[in-house]
């Protein structure tokens, strides 16, 4: 079996997150992952995450989701504390690593969820 791209592995990972997603929170999920993106370029990484963190719920899962992506592919931590040290102490170019990786990240997990929610 040929080695994965990381194309292939976001996708993946999406896939599986948008299902739990979905199966947890239903359609309000999908509609979440939809908006992130633009959240984060108005706002920020961090700030964004801060605010899912502080809403909980669905949002937190969301929150979660995208940690643990970040969290295989850029090595941050997972857990929201430490995750907001990480990025809070991260060199500009890490940080710049960090959020790009999200936005890729999240763009699949919105093309996953939509293509998940009526299968769930």
């Amino acid at each position: 079996m040929s080695k994965q791209t990381l194309e292939q592995k976001r996708a993946e990972h999406a896939w599986k997150k948008a299902d739990e997603g979905l199966a947890e929170h239903g359609k309000d999920y999908m509609n979440d992952a939809k908006g992130l993106p633009a959240l984060i370029m108005n706002s920020g990484l961090m700030q964004v995450v801060v605010w899912l963190h502080d809403k909980g719920g669905r949002h937190e899962t969301l929150a979660q989701h995208l940690r643990d992506w970040l969290h295989e592919q850029c090595k941050t931590p997972k857990k929201f504390d430490e995750f907001m040290q990480h990025l809070m102490q991260a060199d500009p170019r890490h940080f710049q690593e960090v959020t790009a990786e999200a936005f890729a990240w999240l763009k699949w997990l919105r093309q996953m969820a939509a293509a998940r929610n009526g299968q769930n």
